[in-house]
């Protein structure tokens, strides 16, 4: 058997966001001679289940967000250092300063999902953005492995540390609740964080210049900016702005009727959201940057401002569909692909 501790994640089930989810995933996914072990928040779970679909929980009482969460991956790798799993997945950097003292041991192979180039993101103070740089260089140091979820990403760390990773990106197939029908309505749909280098500010720009209709699902109360646009654009009549939809069924009624998806997504390298609506075969218009290029492999329509998608969504000429999508999709995303390219990872390290 080959054990693997997860780190970096609230835990399972799955309740908060794209790390959860794929490590959901993953773990419904595995092969019979793999077994994870998940570290989970405690704080995050009323009902502390002692396994999910064969995945071993083991739950420490910290937040896994936050300024805490650099904490939370920390005291979960000391922990491996007693459990002593053949191999620990580490997802996101923010707790891989300890690396450099968990590699003075003999412990467990170490593979990092550096997730996207999060020092970049515009909600960090410059310190944040500092240190997340400096945990960033300490995971691409001292990991055994890296993982990008993107080829961006994978040409961002060879030129940056002159290290070579492994291109790993997301499932999306299990947005897919019902039947996708073909059918349409006459709105444009994008469902994400409300975060500025999302350029949502952007894109509603574009929509309230317009009597194109638009609906937009995410969480405007969790900032000051989230909540001035919500205000300031709630009073265009074809722009409805929606908060948080956890509801998969709710989301794949969104997804299924809308005429085309809206991706503003700059630094994240593959978003999950992008690949959920690209098994749904809709028509993608994405903000023009080497990641959403990428991921959709140049066959969506692209936009760098509010005036270029002002346009885009302005040609009606353009159809709602578009079959490539789905086609990249189920060569790239999907969560057997993805089981499949991270055990690889565990049997070669």
């Amino acid at each position: 058997m080959i054990s693997v501790g997860i780190v970096g994640t609230v835990g399972l089930p799955a309740c908060y966001g794209g790390w959860e989810t794929l490590v959901d995933n993953i773990v419904k996914s595995k092969s019979d001679d793999v077994e994870y072990s998940v570290y989970c928040s405690s704080r995050s779970y009323e009902h502390k289940k002692k396994y999910h679909n064969g995945a071993k929980l083991i739950y420490l009482p910290i937040s896994a967000n936050g300024i805490s969460s650099i904490f939370y991956d920390i005291i979960s790798m000391i922990h491996t250092m007693f459990t002593k799993p053949n191999v620990i997945v580490v997802l996101g950097v923010s707790g891989c300063l300890f690396l450099p003292f968990y590699k003075l041991l003999p412990n467990s192979k170490v593979i990092v999902n550096v997730d996207g180039i999060e020092w970049k993101r515009d909600k960090w103070s410059g310190f944040a953005k500092r240190f997340l740089k400096f945990s960033e260089a300490m995971a691409v140091r001292y990991a055994d492995v890296i993982v990008a979820d993107n080829d961006g990403i994978r040409d961002y760390i060879s030129a940056e540390y002159g290290i070579k990773s492994e291109v790993i990106a997301y499932g999306g197939e299990h947005a897919l609740v019902s039947n996708v029908d073909g059918n349409c309505s006459d709105y444009f749909f994008t469902v994400c964080r409300i975060e500025p280098e999302n350029n949502i500010e952007m894109i509603l720009k574009a929509f309230s210049n317009s009597d194109v209709n638009y609906k937009i699902v995410g969480n405007w109360g969790a900032s000051s900016y989230g909540e001035q646009l919500k205000v300031k654009y709630s009073v265009f009549e074809n722009i409805e702005i929606i908060d948080p939809v956890y509801d998969l069924n709710v989301l794949f009624n969104y997804r299924n009727n809308c005429k085309g998806y809206i991706h503003g997504h700059s630094v994240g390298g593959t978003n999950p959201s992008l690949v959920e609506i690209m098994h749904f075969s809709k028509q993608i218009y994405a903000f023009d940057c080497v990641f959403n290029r990428f991921t959709t492999e140049d066959a969506a329509f692209y936009f760098s401002t509010t005036n270029d998608l002002e346009k885009l969504i302005s040609d009606t000429c353009l159809s709602p569909g578009n079959e490539k999508m789905k086609d990249i999709a189920m060569k790239r995303y999907t969560w057997e692909i993805v089981a499949g390219q991270y055990e690889s990872l565990y049997r070669g390290i």
